[in-house]
């Protein structure tokens, strides 16, 4: 299951409350205040981890709640502190505040942790409120309360270049051809239901690249059309985007680049400044010549390369793939 949105209730752990207590021993007829602090609650952390691809893990946990410090005792014994409670996340999760929107942060590197509710501290215990004039302390302080807060974790998939296009340009075809990867490719629309990833490599393996295969959009995806702009989230890391269009489709290749270009704007209009690389696939079902010279004008209005290419026979592969490695830049 694929699963990468998920709202979690956290809790961090209360202080533990500070002990009123005196030392009663024979022979001793003032032993004075010996109540001990009280342990501190524990706190509630999200740490990425390279271990987890989806947040599916997650998808039952709707509470996560810490421990509360333990109660000072008499004989100046301090309460135990309790361990954090941990969320472990894949990388490239954001963390926010439901109800504020506050970002809490973006964890893209494994280890990197924020914490997410703080624990309450424990109270002091009544020896620590003794003095010349109140020599027998009857008080002592409560723990602070733990921090509570409604979180959202969104995972945005950390991938270099993101393959978008309308369904059935040939984004599944394309990436299982050039990767290890291997989503389902069928003869109809939205065989892609879930982001996949492909590491591609080119040089003798000294130089490799993230793709991400999106489920394609269709015209009023931004109203909910289709499936949506869910998955556009997982391009916004992206340094390249990969424009497939479909040179045997019904459609012509103006329209379908600006069907998509305009649900690219509706999602984050920053999208339309990323290095883009037009590529025209289906090159062997091509029946109209005039299709390539109309990819060509709408590259160069775009100001954009291009390439024309057949997954199925890899006419054109390798130079679609230089032109992509080399809008990524420098590894």
């Amino acid at each position: 299951m694929f699963l990468d949105e998920v709202h979690i209730f956290v809790k961090a752990g209360d202080g533990g409350r500070g002990c009123v207590s005196f030392r009663r021993e024979k022979y001793i007829p003032r032993g004075g205040p010996d109540g001990g602090d009280g342990g501190n609650g524990g706190s509630v952390v999200v740490r990425a981890s390279a271990h987890w691809s989806t947040l599916a893990h997650l998808y039952d946990r709707h509470h996560v709640k810490a421990e509360r410090g333990e109660h000072g005792r008499g004989s100046n014994q301090t309460g135990a502190s309790r361990d954090d409670a941990l969320i472990e996340v894949p990388c490239g999760t954001v963390v926010r505040d439901v109800d504020t929107g506050e970002l809490l942060a973006d964890l893209v590197e494994p280890g990197q942790e924020v914490v997410a509710a703080r624990a309450g501290r424990g109270g002091r215990g009544n020896q620590h409120f003794a003095t010349p004039v109140n020599q027998a302390p009857r008080y002592a302080e409560p723990g602070t309360a733990g921090e509570e807060r409604h979180i959202q974790l969104e995972l945005k998939l950390l991938a270099d270049v993101g393959l978008v296009g309308l369904p059935n340009a040939g984004k599944s075809t394309l990436l299982s051809r050039v990767s290890a990867a291997r989503p389902k490719v069928a003869d109809y629309p939205f065989t892609t239901l879930v982001p996949h990833l492909g590491v591609v490599s080119r040089h003798g393996g000294e130089r490799s690249l993230v793709f991400a295969d999106l489920p394609g959009l269709i015209e009023g995806a931004h109203a909910g059309a289709g499936l949506g702009h869910r998955f556009l989230r997982h391009i916004e890391r992206c340094r390249v985007l990969v424009h497939l269009v479909d040179l045997a489709g019904e459609m012509g290749v103006r329209e379908q680049v600006q069907v998509v270009r305009e649900e690219l704007r509706q999602h984050d209009p920053s999208l339309l400044e990323r290095r883009l690389l037009l590529v025209g696939t289906k090159r062997d079902a091509l029946s109209e010549p005039g299709r390539q010279d109309e990819l060509a004008r709408v590259a160069a209005e775009l100001g954009a390369p291009w390439a024309a290419i057949s997954a199925v026979s890899g006419e054109g592969l390798d130079a679609m793939l230089e032109a992509t490695f080399a809008l990524a830049g420098p590894a």
